[in-house]
């Protein structure tokens, strides 16, 4: 397979004020552009050419650092796109998340902030992540480019706390950022697809 980059899901201008055009701009046309077109580049050769993405990332974990980042990264930001939208964020879970969060995470309250600080605290460049593992919902951090795939665990959710994400809009703030991320943005609906398909 060969990356490719795709459109975003609604308008550059759709995130706003959250998320200005500016920032979407940057981010999706210069950033997650360079991760496909790096990737591609670091793929040739590389003897996993036939492979997944998600199979990509697993097995260049460890033993071929600048494809791993990259597709990383791609496969990262193919869902980030989608783990926002506007008018999105907020307390309303669908049901079944709902539940969940409040068995496994001590309910949204306490989700929402032990979220943001896994984003706060990741130190430098990285994400912050909703996941699946063993069964549970845990949050977890990972540095750069790293995906909880590689230590067994399945996304469903994950904020991007590279500088290029925020700095646009919010400077060094970054809380702020994954505040208006958890508020205003996230996609619960994908969030919920993503976890039905993971258990």
């Amino acid at each position: 397979m060969s990356f490719a980059l795709e459109d975003l899901p609604y308008a550059y201008d759709a995130l706003a004020p959250y998320m200005s055009a500016e920032t979407l701009e940057f981010h999706h046309d210069k950033h997650h552009m360079a991760y496909v077109t790096n990737g591609n580049k670091l793929l040739e050769g590389s003897g996993l050419e036939g492979k997944s993405l998600e199979e990509i990332v697993k097995e260049s974990y460890g033993t071929n650092a600048g494809l791993f980042n990259n597709a990383g990264q791609h496969l990262n930001h193919l869902h980030f796109w989608k783990w926002m939208k506007p008018n999105g964020g907020g307390s309303s879970l669908p049901g079944v998340l709902a539940k969940k969060v409040d068995e496994d995470l001590g309910g949204f309250d306490k989700f929402r902030a032990d979220f943001i600080n896994a984003g706060v605290t990741q130190f430098g460049s990285g994400w912050a992540w909703l996941a699946v593992k063993d069964g549970k919902l845990v949050v977890m951090k990972t540095p750069n480019g790293e995906n909880p795939i590689v230590h067994g665990a399945t996304p469903i959710l994950g904020c991007d706390v590279w500088e290029h994400s925020y700095y646009i809009d919010y400077r060094n703030a970054r809380p702020k950022y994954l505040e208006a991320f958890v508020d205003n943005l996230i996609n619960w609906e994908y969030v919920e697809e993503l976890y039905s398909a993971a258990v």
